[in-house]
């Protein structure tokens, strides 16, 4: 499936779709590309997110971006916050003046909001683009298509998607729910707090969460994944149940594919 790299004397004239696929987190720009069976036709490229970050800069990195890997015929970017049909409704980390945790800056924050940004970058590329919330292209990389599938990323922040029969359902920012004394769970079980805590108590944090959730949502599977699944202890993921899968970080990429093939439930 997903993963493997185009070896070296394999024929690429045979493959023509290729799909440039970016994970834009808070903290860095994940990028590969993959042709229609999730071969990957680059290595895996990651930079750091630049700061301050407007709009105009953000479509000026993922053009650089692609400039640096194989031509592709469309490409996907997932970015966090709330997209609509490709515009901005709101983006927690490129607000601010200096990445995730620093003062949001005002001018930011208003040249953001309403931001057509599947537009821009489309235009920029010359290419067809997909835009959508981070955590919903990486689910599009797990999910079976099979019942109801929630999936979580933790990262920077908590990213959430829903799915039911393989359908995406309507984003909400679940991460922006008051959890603990008018603390979000963003806060609650982001990067910042698991340096604070250290791994052990981290990890435990991440059980009374699922441990919490599963009663609102019921899900028939729940996919964990981002950069920090990986500190999750066996133990813990042992003691949340059968039906929680810690599913690989690269899955953000490689669901740059898959996110094309995606019904929607609801467009605005």
């Amino acid at each position: 499936m997903f993963g493997k790299v185009l070896q070296v004397g394999e024929d690429f004239d045979m493959i023509e779709r290729l799909t440039l696929s970016i994970d834009c987190g808070g903290l860095f720009l994940k990028s590969c590309v993959l042709d229609d069976s999730g071969t990957m036709h680059s290595k895996p490229n990651r930079i750091e997110t630049p700061y301050p970050l407007s709009p105009e800069r953000f479509v000026e990195t993922i053009a650089g971006i692609a400039t640096d890997l194989p031509k592709s015929y469309r490409a996907t970017v997932g970015m966090p916050g709330m997209i609509r049909n490709g515009v901005v409704v709101a983006t927690p980390h490129y607000i601010t003046t200096k990445g995730p945790r620093t003062r949001i800056d005002p001018e930011l924050q208003e040249q953001w909001r309403d931001f057509d940004v599947q537009k821009a970058i489309g235009t920029k590329l010359g290419i067809p683009t997909l835009v959508l919330n981070d955590a919903e292209v990486h689910g599009a990389g797990i999910i079976t298509g099979s019942g109801y599938e929630v999936v979580i990323t933790l990262g920077t922040g908590l990213g959430f998607a829903i799915f039911y029969g393989g359908k995406l359902t309507p984003h909400f920012e679940f991460s922006h729910a008051t959890v603990r004394r008018g603390t979000t769970y963003d806060t609650w079980i982001g990067e910042q707090e698991r340096k604070r805590l250290g791994n052990v108590f981290w990890s435990r944090r991440i059980r009374q969460l699922v441990e919490e959730l599963r009663p609102v949502f019921k899900w028939d599977r729940l996919y964990i994944g981002g950069g920090n699944a990986r500190v999750i202890r066996p133990i813990d993921l042992e003691r949340m149940g059968d039906d929680v899968v810690i599913v690989p970080n690269t899955a953000g990429v490689a669901g740059g594919v898959r996110a094309w093939n995606l019904e929607h439930y609801f467009r605005a």
